[in-house]
Order: C-alpha cells, then sequence, then structure tokens
C-alpha cells in the first residue's frame, strides 16, 4: 500500500467539525517543531471521550472474534491481518444500531472512543492468535508419534497445557505493548512513517463521522463485504469438516462447494515425466484475494514472480539433482516426496527447499533496512530533547519511558520463570530472550512502518539461530525463544499501527496504550480454548497448510540437529538468500521514489519460497482486481477497496474458523454420547 500524502497527515483529526487545512509542516522541519505544529493543530485527545468503558468492552468483543481469525488465516496461508479497520466500521455501525433500538437514549460514539475500541480490539485480535498458531503448531509436529498411534492420538492439550498456552501468550502480548513505547515517538512522531494501515485507520474513521453519504457506502461495502466472506467461507468448507457435521454433509450432497483449488498441470511438463510438484494451482479464497487487493500489486507481483521462478527454475533442476544423486545423502533429502496419486503421479514439494533460502531473505532484507536507519535506535533511547516547550507539553500525554520500565520488570521475571518451568531453558538464556526481543521489535516496526508488512517469521528465525548457538539441542527452547521475540515484535509493530492512527487524529496516547493493555487480556482469554477446540489434534492441524508453522518446524530440526541434515543445495540457498536481503534494500534506498514503486520487495521475494504458488497466485488475482478498478474508477476503489477486502477477510476466516470448531465440538459430543 502506497504511504499517505503530505496533505492527508496535515489534515485535522475531526473532519465532521469541517475544520480548515492546517498548515502544512516545512520541508526539514526539527522534531521540536514537528511535536508543537501536532499540538497546536491537530490534538483533540482532551476534548471529548476517548477511554471510556463502553469503547473497551465493544473492542475486547470484536477482537476476540478477530483473535479466532488470525488464528485461522495464521494456519491456512501463514499470514495475519490488522483487525483496527474492521472493527472500526463494525463498532459505528453496531452502536449506531444500538442507538436506534434505544430511540436515541444513548449517545454517539466519539471519533476518538472509535480509535480507542480499534486498539483493544486490535491487541486482543491480532497478538495473541499467530503465536499460538507457529510456536504451539510446531511443537505438535515435532513430537514422535508413538508406535500402534496416529496423528489422531496426538492431542495440542496434551503437548501443552492450557495453563501454558495462556500465561505465554498474555506475556508476550504485553511485551509488545510495553516495547512499542520507546518507537512510538521517534517512528511516528518525528520520522512520520506511512503505517499504512493505520493511515487507512484514521481516513475511514474521518470518513465515518463525516456523516456524508459516503461515509455510510464505505459501512455499507464492509458488512456487505463481511456477509460475502461468510458465505464464501461457508461455501468452502473442508472435507473433514463437512464428514463429521452431519448436517452439512447432507447439505452439501445437494448445494454444490467451491473447490479448495483448481489444479493447474502446465507446470508438469518442466519436471521429468511422472513427477509433479504440489501446490502449483489456483485457490478460489476470498480471503487470499482480499488479501492481495490490499497489499497491491508490487508485493504480489513480486511473490508471483518469484514463486513462479522457484517452479519452473530451480524446481526442475533440484528435482534433476535429486534423480540422478538418489541414495546420495544431502540431495534426498531436499524434497518430501507424497505417494503417488490417483493418476500415477509421485509429487513432491519444492517449497520444503525453498523455505531455508525464503527464511534467509526475509531475515537480511529486515536487518539491512534497520541497519539503514541507524539512527532509529539512537534517537529511540535518547528521545526528545528537554528544556522545548513541546517535550514539556508532551510530557502529560505522551506514554513516559519509566512505564515501559515499571511494566517490563514484571513481565520479564515472569516470562523467565515460565521458560525455565515450561521450557527447560536456563535462567540466563530466558532474559537473554527478553533483551532480544526489544531489538526485534524495532526492526519488525520499522517494517510494518514502510512497508505494511510485519517479518513475524523473520523475527522467529533470528530468536532461533541465536538459541541454536546457546542452547544447543534443546527444540522446546528454541521454538520458545522464537515465540517470545515473534509474538512481541508483532504485536509491538501492530499497535503502532493504531498509534499512528490515534496520531493523525489527535489522540491521547497515553489513553490508546491503556487501551491496548486491556486489550490483551481480552484476546488471551477467548484464543486459548478457541486454539483448543479449533485444533484438538495433529491429524486436525496437519489438515491446514501451515506454510508459517512448517517453516518453524523445519529450522528448529535444522538447528538442534545441526546443519549436516541439511542439504549443500540449500546451504547455497541461504548464502544466496542473504546476499539477495542485502542488495534488494540496499538498491532500492538508491532508487528515485517512483523507481522504488516498481522495485521488487525483498520481503515479497522471501515469502514467496514459504508459501505454495497457489496463495501466491491468489494474491496476485486480488492485486490485478484492484489495479484494473483504479483504471476503471481511481476515485471508487480509493473508498471501497479496504473496506471491501477487510470484510471478506474477516468473513471467510470466521466461517472456517467457526466451521472447524463446530466439528471438534460435534466429534466431542459423539464420542462422549459412545461412551458406556
Amino acid at each position: 500500500m502506497a504511504g499517505p500524502s503530505n496533505e492527508v497527515e496535515a489534515r485535522s483529526g475531526v473532519a465532521s467539525e469541517g475544520e480548515a487545512a492546517i498548515p502544512a509542516l516545512p520541508e526539514g522541519a526539527t522534531p521540536e517543531e514537528k511535536d508543537a505544529h501536532w499540538l497546536r493543530y491537530v490534538y483533540q485527545g482532551d476534548k471529548m471521550p476517548q477511554l471510556t468503558v463502553r469503547a473497551v468492552l465493544v473492542g475486547g468483543v470484536l477482537g476476540m472474534l478477530m483473535a479466532a481469525s488470525n488464528l485461522y488465516t495464521t494456519l491456512a496461508i501463514g499470514w495475519s491481518f490488522g483487525v483496527a479497520i474492521t472493527a472500526c466500521v463494525m463498532s459505528f455501525v453496531i452502536w449506531n444500531a444500538v442507538r436506534a433500538l434505544s430511540a436515541g437514549r444513548v449517545s454517539q460514539m466519539s471519533i476518538l472512543e472509535n480509535a480507542c475500541m480499534a486498539s483493544t480490539a486490535s491487541a486482543a485480535g491480532y497478538s495473541t492468535g499467530s503465536t499460538i498458531a507457529t510456536m504451539f503448531g510446531a511443537l505438535v509436529l515435532l513430537q514422535v508419534i508413538p508406535e500402534g498411534k496416529t496423528a489422531k492420538d496426538i492431542t495440542t492439550l496434551g503437548i501443552s497445557p492450557w495453563w501454558v498456552v495462556g500465561v505465554f501468550t498474555l506475556l508476550t502480548g504485553l511485551m509488545g505493548v510495553f516495547l512499542a513505547i520507546p518507537t512510538k515517538r521517534q517512528m511516528i512522531n518525528q520520522e512520520q512513517l506511512p503505517f499504512p494501515t493505520g493511515t487507512a485507520g484514521a481516513e475511514t474513521l474521518r470518513s465515518l463521522y463525516s456523516k456524508s453519504v459516503e461515509a455510510i457506502h464505505k459501512a455499507y461495502v464492509l458488512i456487505a463485504g463481511l456477509a460475502a466472506g461468510l458465505l464464501l467461507g461457508f461455501l468452502r468448507a473442508p472435507d473433514d469438516v463437512v464428514q463429521k457435521v452431519p448436517f452439512l454433509k447432507r447439505l452439501f450432497d445437494v448445494v454444490p462447494r467451491i473447490p479448495s483449488e483448481i489444479e493447474i498441470h502446465l507446470v508438469s511438463r518442466a519436471y521429468t515425466k511422472g513427477y509433479a510438484p504440489t501446490g502449483f494451482a489456483f485457490e478460489p479464497s476470498a480471503l487470499l484475494i482480499a488479501a492481495g487487493m490490499i497489499v497491491g500489486m508490487r508485493i504480489s507481483a513480486t511473490l508471483v514472480v518469484s514463486s513462479l521462478f522457484l517452479y519452473f527454475g530451480i524446481g526442475p533442476w533440484l528435482q534433476g539433482m535429486d534423480l540422478q544423486n538418489a541414495g546420495v545423502e544431502g540431495y534426498v533429502a531436499s524434497f518430501r516426496y507424497s505417494p503417488a496419486n490417483d493418476a500415477g503421479v509421485i509429487l513432491f514439494n519444492p517449497v520444503r527447499w525453498a523455505l531455508w533460502a525464503g527464511t534467509t531473505v526475509m531475515v537480511f532484507a529486515s536487518l539491512t533496512s534497520v541497519a539503514l536507519q541507524w539512527k532509529t535506535i539512537v534517537r529511540a533511547f535518547v528521545g526528545a530533547k528537554s528544556g522545548q516547550t513541546s517535550a514539556e507539553q508532551l510530557e502529560s500525554i505522551e506514554v513516559p519511558g519509566k512505564w515501559m520500565v515499571i511494566g517490563m520488570v514484571p513481565i520479564t521475571i515472569a516470562m523467565v520463570w515460565l521458560q525455565v518451568q515450561a521450557f527447560q531453558v536456563a535462567w540466563w538464556a530466558g532474559i537473554i530472550a527478553v533483551a532480544m526481543s526489544f531489538v526485534l521489535s524495532m526492526v519488525a516496526s520499522r517494517a510494518t512502518g514502510e512497508t505494511d508488512t510485519t517479518p513475524i517469521g523473520a523475527m522467529g528465525k533470528v530468536m532461533q539461530l541465536l538459541f541454536a548457538v546457546i542452547a544447543p539441542g534443546n527444540v522446546t527452547a528454541n521454538l520458545a525463544s522464537a515465540g517470545i521475540g515473534a509474538n512481541s515484535a508483532s504485536s509491538s509493530a501492530d499497535l503502532l499501527q493504531d498509534l499512528k492512527t490515534g496520531y493523525l487524529l489527535g489522540a491521547n496516547p497515553r489513553k490508546q496504550f491503556l487501551a491496548q493493555f486491556f486489550g490483551v487480556f481480552f484476546g488471551t482469554v477467548a484464543i486459548v480454548p478457541i486454539w483448543y477446540l479449533m485444533v484438538p489434534n495433529r491429524e486436525k492441524l496437519e489438515t491446514f497448510a501451515l506454510p508459517a508453522t512448517r517453516a518453524w518446524e523445519a529450522v528448529a530440526r535444522l538447528l538442534t540437529e545441526g546443519v549436516k541434515n541439511l542439504p549443500e543445495t540449500a546451504i547455497w540457498g541461504i548464502f544466496i538468500g542473504a546476499a539477495v536481503g542485502v542488495i534488494l534494500p540496499l538498491v532500492e534506498r538508491l532508487l528515485p521514489p517512483k523507481a522504488r514503486n516498481v522495485w521488487p520487495s525483498a520481503s515479497a521475494v522471501g515469502l514467496a519460497w514459504v508459501m505454495p504458488f497457489q496463495n501466491c497466485l491468489s494474491f496476485f488475482v486480488g492485486a490485478v482486481i484492484i489495479t484494473v478498478w483504479n483504471g476503471v474508477s481511481r476515485k471508487s476503489a480509493d473508498k471501497f477497496n479496504v473496506p471491501l477486502a477487510s470484510g471478506l477477510i474477516a468473513g471467510e476466516s470466521l466461517m472456517l474458523a467457526g466451521l472447524a470448531i463446530t466439528a471438534t465440538i460435534v466429534g466431542i459430543m459423539s464420542a462422549g454420547g459412545a461412551t458406556p
């Protein structure tokens, strides 16, 4: 997504009040001038309600629903999506309905109440599910199935007790909230990074509160997208769910379902006869296509081109080497072959090899981006200069640095204790994991602020590499450290999106911080039981695509068992991936602004090699749709793209998550009824 224009940045926080556009900041404005400008022209935090009980409660409930949605998307495609925009619009519509039912006795939420509600919803919905899906999912996959048992006998509750999952999720989510404190003022107030989703959230709220026809239309479009996503998700009900729920089985005997994927056989011509890669298909998923509509053509085109290069270039070459060197250690391991399908074709997954190079690209691209902005780290610790009038005024509304210290001390103690008790991590290694999370949160926050994409997987891999050195052979410690770093970093980065929304609207940062703090508790309460119901055992877990979870599992195996088990070609892929991850951001930095819009995204290059082609293709289809839409009517595309896509993503993921939970409950009831 493109960053905001200066005009958008300069506008007042409450468009409905008809305030004129405020003066733009002069080029090269100092940090003090930026603070004074914001305080004088934008700040609205003390002029209307913001942190209220109703805002926190509505945001908490919506966030609990979105937590289930993001858990599903992480399992299915390895991505999780911010929920703030969806929560803003849904809250606005729901609260207007409540007002109508009360005959106007209930007052309207102010624009800053709605922003605060979105902060609560975002903390509840985003900073909880992704860690459970990746880290705890990988722990399930790493379990050895005992002789005479099946994957169905490996239960998620048996591997990770509920209190471990709950405490871990709560602590890492809270870490994200507190770690956002030192980076907020630098990245949002001073550097004014785009944070595209946060900017879009501010624009959405301005539009909704302008009392215009456009605002009503946006709300209706999001609700329509939500309804369409629910319907499409229902029609894409997975086979295992349909077989377990009698009502669905009877219904789909009559009503046709949307296929889970449509195979594309063209790629088979590039491989040895009798062999074909998995994942080369089109997945008619509203969720994936809508995601492509949001991230746009640059990211989506990079994804599909990089994936085509893997499937048509690298894949056939490696497969040929694999056959020529059959039985030679190092090559056979490069692919995991599956039994021949009905047509007698032997299937393999090239992504299992490529995830090493892809992960390396993402890690080094993130680290290079931070290196290019080294001053950020210094300024994050130094903060604003004292003695300035604007700085003194900000002290009363910005979150003070001491809050981070006050919060992180007990969180660190509890997190180290949990690592020692549940994951056999030495206490000093646990402290290192928490300390590294602070650095990774700055890396993730910058990537999110500039590209709207949070490299969650890359953050986890950095921690896994570190713990392979300080805790060799301890697979649970390896995954626990990755979970701490990835979840706290992604939570911190996402919450900065909400703070960007508040900054543009003139919200009180302290009140937004408290809303996010409360939201983590709502999300934790919801996501723990949802996890066990959605994924009761390993058999159910393996029905998902699991691109992110498989990557965590593979890295944990490699780093605890040794590089000797990695194919030689994959080692070369790691070195090449590191070079690509450094070169692409460096060249992008040197290009003029217009050229950067068509330069390949380093993060997308890496991501394309850790997810199947069918996901990349669906993203590209979404990008094509929004590109065509922009060509036909840029005005309507700018207005309705984000609401429509957000609704589709929320609708389909919520429906598919609900169906999975329903199948689990039906299975439990059936088993209970069959027990004498």
